[in-house]
């Protein structure tokens, strides 16, 4: 059927560039992409083992990943390797906490280039920075869950976000307000380049509330997602923008106990 313009011609689905650039920007669905955009791949570390013990995991808790964790980081690394899809990453951060960096560290390797002759270049330079942490806990880390119910007083960030964990810790509103920061810092250190974070759940989520249009994102909302160990969620900043290219993405997964 030959092209009958309607709603795929306002996404750009289906059309060739002249014609999906002819639609007025103020109604286009799908906006084009441009050579000077950021993407910012946030990888959420693999399976820990502050995850599977019930502990509280900021720099005390924090053991590390499980062996199923490394799995899992090594899954998507194999996947890297055979796509290429971040061969052309310009910059590799995490955040300060074990987890995080053994994950950036085992995907490294799938984010060197190689040249026209076949060689392999070296993988960006691993850059760890604390505002990319999960929420700081203060008092409450490296607790059980059980210690710290029995140890505070219990909170609600459905009823409170800006009450801290505990003491020394953070709120999720700080929370929130802290990852947008350190994602604006990042972007504005890289334009146009490919930067992969490996951070966490609470971190991608905060990424949502931050710039995703989300009513209170800033202010408390929580949108309790259930982001996957080793999975990819996928930024572009285009003009001081953010456009959500993916989320939770863990093909590399299937199969894996």
């Amino acid at each position: 059927m030959g092209g009958g313009g309607g709603f795929d011609d306002l996404a750009g689905a289906g059309v060739d560039a002249s014609r999906a650039s002819s639609v007025p920007a103020g109604i286009r669905t799908v906006a084009p992409g441009t050579s000077d955009a950021t993407r910012i791949v946030l990888v959420r570390h693999g399976e820990a083992v502050c995850n599977v013990s019930g502990v509280c995991g900021g720099p005390i808790g924090c053991g590390g990943l499980t062996m199923e964790g490394r799995r899992q980081v090594e899954s998507l690394r194999d996947r890297l390797l055979v796509t290429g899809e971040l061969a052309d990453a310009d910059a590799l951060y995490a955040s300060v906490l074990p987890r995080a960096i053994e994950t950036a560290e085992l995907l490294a390797p799938a984010l060197a280039a190689s040249g026209p002759d076949g060689t392999v270049g070296p993988s960006p330079e691993l850059i760890t920075d604390c505002s990319l942490c999960e929420l700081h806990p203060g008092e409450a880390d490296g607790l059980t869950w059980e210690e710290f119910s029995a140890r505070f007083s219990e909170i609600d960030w459905d009823v409170d976000p800006g009450q801290p964990i505990a003491p020394g810790g953070e709120s999720w509103t700080g929370f929130v307000n802290r990852v947008a920061g350190a994602l604006e810092a990042i972007a504005a250190r890289h334009v146009g380049q490919v930067v992969v974070v490996a951070c966490h759940a609470g971190v991608i989520e905060a990424s949502m509330l931050a710039k995703v249009p989300v009513a209170g994102g800033l202010d408390g909302a929580r949108l309790k997602l259930r982001t996957r160990h080793a999975s990819l969620s996928t930024w572009e900043v285009d003009g001081g923008g953010w456009r959500l290219l993916a989320y939770n993405d863990g093909a590399h997964l299937a199969g894996l106990a």
